[in-house]
C-alpha cells in the first residue's frame, strides 16, 4: 500500500508508491484533481516542496490564471477537424482552406489562449479594433468589410463547434455595434453599351496585338470576356473549368445551340446552361488549343491585359467608383437576363445563388424590374355629388 500524509488541514496530500523512492503531492483545486512529483526522498522536504506548490496554485487561481475550461486554440483544433471531413465534397476546396488560413493567421493569435468563457462581446469588438489598426500599419488602410465579415463566419462557427461539445452555455453577440446595415448598392457591371464597348476593344486586340507574342493572350481574352459574359460563372468556377465538363446541345426549350457546363465551385458540383452567346467562343477556343479532355479551359487569368483594356476603354471603375473585374462579367450576365425579362428562379438556379441575392444585388437597381402600369395604377375619383362606394369609405 502507498505510504500517505495530509497537510494543510487535508488540503494536500503527500504519498509515494511502492515502486518508488520519491514523494507525491495532490490536491483539488478549481474544479479539478492536481498532482505532481516532489522529486524528493526526504518526506520532510516533500511536506515542504507540496506547501509552497499548493501556495502557489491557488494564488493562480486567484488571479484567474488557472481555467477549467477548454481554450479557443482548442476549439479550432476540433472545428479545422471537423469542417474538413463533414464538408468534403460540399464546399471547394479552396474555400475550407481559407476557412483554416482565418484562423491561424488572425483569430487563434488574438483569441487562442483565453477560456471560452472569456470570449465575451467586449472582445470580440477588441478584436475588429486590433484588425483594423494591424492593417492600416502594415498595409494603410483598415481590412474590407467583407474580409471582416468572413473571419467573425469563422470564429462563430469555432464557436458553434464548442457549444455542441458542452464546451461553453452559449454563443456571445457576435453583431457588430454602432453600425446601420451597409448600404446595399449594386455590384458593379457593364451595361449593354459598356458590354459592347469591352468586346469590341478586345476583338481588336485579338486580331491586331501591339506585340505579336502576346497574341494567343489577346485571344483567348476575347473568348474569355465572351464566354463569362454569356455563362454567369464565377472567376473560381471558369479557373477549374475542364474541356470535358462543357458539351455542345441543342436545347429543346429554346431551339438554340447552347454549352451545357458541369462547374465545380465554392458550392461544390453544379450545372449551368450558357446562351448562344457562348458557343462561338467555346469551339475558338478547341480549334485554338486542340485540347485534352482535362485540360483547362482557361489555363491563364490574363488579368493584368484585361486591367490594361478596361483602363483604355475608361472602364474600370463604373459611375459609383466600384472596380470592374471578371467578376463583373458574370453581373453582367445576371443583369442582361433580368433585362430581358428571364425568370428570376431561373437565373437563380443557373447561377448557383439564391433569388434573395439576386433581388438584394441586382434586381434592385434595374428600371426594367419595375412594372410601370403596376406603380402608376390611379383609381377613380368619385363625383362630389355621388355617394362614396363600399370600397372608398
Amino acid at each position: 500500500m502507498p505510504e500517505k500524509h495530509t497537510i494543510l488541514g487535508g488540503k494536500v496530500h503527500v504519498y509515494r508508491r511502492d515502486n518508488s523512492s520519491r514523494w507525491q503531492c495532490a490536491t483539488y483545486l478549481a474544479g479539478k484533481n492536481r498532482r505532481v512529483s516532489t522529486k524528493e526522498d526526504s518526506l520532510g522536504k516533500a511536506k515542504d516542496f507540496a506547501e509552497d506548490w499548493y501556495l502557489e496554485l491557488r494564488g493562480k487561481a486567484r488571479n484567474g490564471e488557472i481555467r477549467d475550461e477548454k481554450t479557443f486554440r482548442e476549439a479550432a483544433v476540433q472545428f479545422e477537424r471537423e469542417y474538413q471531413i463533414i464538408t468534403e465534397g460540399q464546399r471547394n476546396a479552396e474555400y475550407v482552406v481559407g476557412h483554416s488560413t482565418r484562423l491561424r493567421l488572425h483569430l487563434v493569435p488574438f483569441f487562442g489562449d483565453m477560456g471560452l468563457s472569456e470570449i465575451t462581446p467586449g472582445q470580440i469588438q477588441e478584436y475588429r479594433i486590433h484588425r483594423h489598426e494591424e492593417a492600416v500599419k502594415e498595409y494603410g488602410k483598415p481590412p474590407a468589410r467583407s474580409t471582416m465579415h468572413q473571419e467573425i463566419v469563422v470564429l462563430r462557427q469555432t464557436l458553434k463547434a464548442a457549444v455542441r461539445h458542452r464546451w461553453l452555455d452559449r454563443l456571445p453577440d457576435l453583431s457588430e455595434p454602432y453600425r446601420a446595415s451597409g448600404k446595399i448598392s449594386h455590384r458593379a457591371w457593364f451595361s449593354p453599351e459598356e458590354y459592347k464597348k469591352l468586346y469590341e476593344a478586345t476583338r481588336r486586340r485579338a486580331r491586331s496585338p501591339k506585340n505579336p507574342r502576346y497574341k494567343w493572350e489577346s485571344e483567348q481574352l476575347h473568348d474569355y470576356v465572351l464566354f463569362m459574359a454569356n455563362t454567369g460563372l464565377r472567376p473560381d468556377e471558369a479557373n477549374h473549368l475542364e474541356y470535358r465538363d462543357v458539351k455542345i446541345v441543342e436545347d429543346e426549350g429554346s431551339k438554340e445551340t447552347i454549352l451545357e457546363i458541369e462547374v465545380r465551385g465554392k458550392r461544390g458540383v453544379g450545372y449551368c446552361k450558357s446562351t448562344s452567346g457562348a458557343v462561338k467562343p467555346f469551339q475558338r477556343l478547341v480549334e485554338r488549343n486542340k485540347p485534352q479532355p482535362t485540360d483547362l479551359i482557361f489555363p491563364k487569368t490574363h488579368r493584368q491585359l484585361f486591367n490594361t483594356i478596361l483602363d483604355e476603354e475608361g472602364l474600370k471603375k463604373d459611375r459609383e467608383g466600384q472596380p470592374r473585374t471578371a467578376y463583373s462579367l458574370r453581373h453582367t450576365y445576371i443583369c442582361l437576363r433580368l433585362m430581358e425579362g428571364a425568370d428570376i428562379y431561373q437565373i437563380a438556379k443557373n447561377c448557383r445563388t439564391s433569388v434573395e441575392m439576386i433581388e438584394k444585388y441586382y434586381a434592385s437597381h434595374l428600371k426594367n424590374s419595375l412594372d410601370a402600369s403596376a406603380i402608376n395604377i390611379r383609381r377613380k375619383k368619385a363625383k362630389k355629388n355621388e355617394p362614396p362606394t363600399e370600397q372608398e369609405e
